[in-house]
């Protein structure tokens, strides 16, 4: 994949001594000595990451910690004190107002928290408001406009004024109206986080299903870790101004940076994110499918088992064992194991952990983790589901 947007070395500081808190920042002062000694706001210093062509980034963390800042620089709604963006290799922060107004047209679409929306406009005029601007004739983007209501779910309001429309449904016009202008780059600036907890999550849906079909560029700027990492193909965590890590969701959920990245994703659903691979162990013991009822128990009794998954003598996985019936086979003097064999609950290691955890719930029994070729390569159970769960791992 080719680089979209770079970002390098951004510095952003509002005042109107920017010199000279530029050299205190590169004498190592801290934001907040900057702050008391010159009255100068330091929103930026420092950053640099790069966007692939057709990612979903997003930009995390709390407020103040420069994120919004960050994605209006990439626009040039906010011109960094020092620093370079680059867009498809070339410099927007260099760029004439002629050349920046041509690409915010063509390649770059923003849609932000509040809908901002014309009231005395219809869907479809508000939708087709960008296309508008760039002087299309009107037939040709009412078209766009109706193709991208149509895509957002709400061709059949086109007629509607905002005033009639919930939060959810504002906020797919305001998504309708940034993809009618066919933009290469969406920046999206916390855009659901003023609705309410069930139409922001069927909005996270539709963004991810768009993005599916879409691949546009996308940069997300969220203060919500579970829609970070919902969303996000590579997710970077900021801290007053600065980046603390950049790494997709697995990554920053089992290596956190540092402890404020270990804080910061303290509340997070672990079992959304990681992978069955990742929290995996392998069996305490398992047995062959030649082996005896007498075996078995010895087994499972030897290391404190309530069942055991059983293979043949190809590792294959042909089903998992009881205690209690191996039990009962012993006392019937049973040596052959088969008849009591039960079907496990089985997942390929890419398979999501919230997968294993319901599966362990039907059954009461650990998760059996099979490859391709459908050998036991591992197993999940209870206790290291409440591990994660718990944030001890």
């Amino acid at each position: 994949m080719s680089v979209k947007i770079e970002v390098k070395d951004v510095i952003k500081i509002y005042g109107d001594k920017p010199e000279l808190a530029l050299k205190m920042i590169r004498e190592g002062h801290s934001k907040e000595e900057i702050l008391k000694r010159i009255d100068q706001t330091v929103a930026l210093q420092g950053v640099s990451f790069e966007v692939e062509e057709g990612e979903t980034f997003v930009l995390m963390g709390l407020s103040g910690s420069g994120k919004s800042t960050m994605i209006r620089c990439i626009n040039l709604l906010v011109k960094p004190t020092s620093g370079s963006v680059y867009v498809d290799g070339k410099r927007i922060d260099a760029m004439d107002r002629k050349q920046l107004r041509e690409i915010r047209g063509e390649k770059i679409a923003m849609v932000f928290q509040h809908f901002a929306l014309y009231p005395n406009r219809t869907v479809l005029d508000n939708a087709a408001f960008g296309l508008e601007i760039r002087g299309m004739p009107e037939d040709e983007r009412y078209k766009r406009a109706e193709d991208a209501l149509e895509k957002v779910g709400l061709l059949g309001w086109r007629d509607r004024f905002p005033t009639e429309l919930s939060g959810g449904m504002k906020q797919r016009v305001g998504l309708a109206r940034a993809l009618a202008v066919d933009p290469e780059i969406l920046l999206m600036d916390e855009p659901f986080s003023a609705l309410d907890p069930l139409i922001r999550n069927e909005m996270q849906e539709e963004l991810i299903a768009l993005q599916n079909e879409m691949k546009k560029t996308i940069v997300f700027v969220t203060h919500d870790l579970d829609e970070g990492l919902r969303l996000g193909g590579r997710i970077a965590i900021m801290r007053d101004g600065r980046i603390e890590q950049i790494g997709d969701g697995r990554d920053i959920v089992t290596q956190p940076a540092n402890e404020y990245v270990e804080r910061f994703l303290d509340k997070v659903n672990r079992a959304s994110v990681l992978r069955a691979e990742d929290v995996m162990t392998s069996p305490p013991e398992v047995l062959g499918d030649w082996e005896t009822a007498w075996t078995a128990v010895k087994k499972m009794q030897r290391k404190d088992m309530d069942y055991i998954f059983v293979i043949n003598k190809n590792n294959k996985l042909v089903g998992v064992l009881l205690l209690e019936d191996a039990i009962r086979l012993v006392d019937e003097n049973e040596k052959n194991i088969k008849k009591m064999l039960k079907k496990p609950e089985v997942l390929e290691p890419s398979a999501p952990l919230a997968e294993a955890s319901s599966k362990i719930l039907n059954t009461g029994i650990g998760v059996a983790v099979v490859n391709e070729e459908k050998n036991l390569v591992g197993e999940v159970s209870w206790r290291e589901i409440m591990e994660i769960i718990g944030g001890s791992r």
